[in-house]
């Protein structure tokens, strides 16, 4: 057996999908499918179910993935010890984030990462906030940037930023106060960002808090990307609630106006959140332990 087959297995295992890992490790599903073959002949049992449309593992596949989990990362531990004796440590860290953090922190936060490790690369994924948790929790990814706190004893949540929701509406439209309630927010055709969004679940919580929900807004249009939403709202298609991060450069070009809604609690707090249980090559340790004292430094 070799690394290739297993960290072909290991993938396998954590998506529980032939093509999720095929795409992960840039590989195809034949070349995926003959790693684990050759596996298990070596092995002489059967490491996954394929019977159903899950791939599950076997009773063997689960005492074999401990093993393969240990193999790869003391290989990485010792790629890791290596490039420090040499000076040079290589490798690639994926960040996982939903829309505010991935635009006004990552890219700080990785340049001031780059000049510890200025080898190392990245990639970037942008995910719902919600997507990113659970991702965590089912072991799908290590670690993220999220909009929501969901309790989990086995989730390490370290705060970072907070941000306002805001009300903006097309520059040509007037309201007749800077603050309104949400009865003016009722009357308006909103534009939103889609579930599983954190700006979602803010305003969702808002409004169950004044005995409310969405079905009481008028909703012309649910939306993934922010910057869709702002242009859809500087065409004068509708009004949206969004970050008053995300929008100081349109305010300055006059492109909508925004007002704050009086009478909802609509400050969001942004997390960094990591699994303390999962077993992390030593670079990744290393980018949660920056990004932990990196935050502890600023809100100091």
């Amino acid at each position: 057996m070799d690394f290739r087959q297993l960290e072909s297995f290991i993938s396998i295992a954590k998506h529980k999908s032939f093509s999720k890992a095929a795409k992960e490790l840039y590989l195809t599903q034949p070349t995926l499918s003959n790693h684990i073959q050759i596996l298990e002949k070596e092995l002489g049992t059967s490491l996954l179910n394929r019977s159903n449309r899950r791939i599950t593992l076997t009773a063997a596949g689960e005492i074999f993935l401990n093993y393969s989990l240990d193999i790869i990362n003391m290989k990485q531990q010792a790629e890791f010890n290596l490039g420090q004796y040499l000076g040079k440590i290589e490798g690639t860290i994926d960040i996982f984030s939903s829309t505010i953090p991935e635009q006004y922190i990552i890219p700080s936060l990785i340049k001031s990462f780059s000049t510890l490790f200025p080898y190392i690369k990245y990639n970037i994924h942008h995910f719902d906030s919600f997507d990113i948790v659970e991702n965590i929790r089912q072991n799908k990814i290590d670690y993220g940037f999220t909009g929501i706190f969901i309790k989990d004893s086995c989730l390490e949540y370290i705060p970072i930023m907070s941000d306002e929701l805001v009300l903006i509406v097309p520059y040509n439209m007037k309201l007749d106060n800077e603050n309104i309630d949400i009865s003016v927010l009722k009357a308006l055709p909103i534009v939103l960002r889609e579930e599983g969004s954190g700006t979602r679940n803010v305003l969702s919580m808002e409004l169950k808090n004044k005995k409310s929900s969405f079905s009481d807004l008028n909703i012309i249009a649910n939306v993934e990307n922010t910057q869709t939403i702002k242009s859809m709202v500087a065409a004068g298609i509708g009004c949206s609630i969004i970050s008053s991060k995300a929008i100081e450069n349109e305010i300055k070009l006059k492109s909508f106006k925004k007002y704050t809604i009086s009478d909802m609690d609509l400050i969001r707090k942004f997390y960094f959140v990591y699994s303390k249980n999962k077993i992390l090559a030593p670079i990744e340790k290393d980018f949660i332990n920056f990004v932990i004292d990196y935050f502890i430094q600023k809100s100091r």
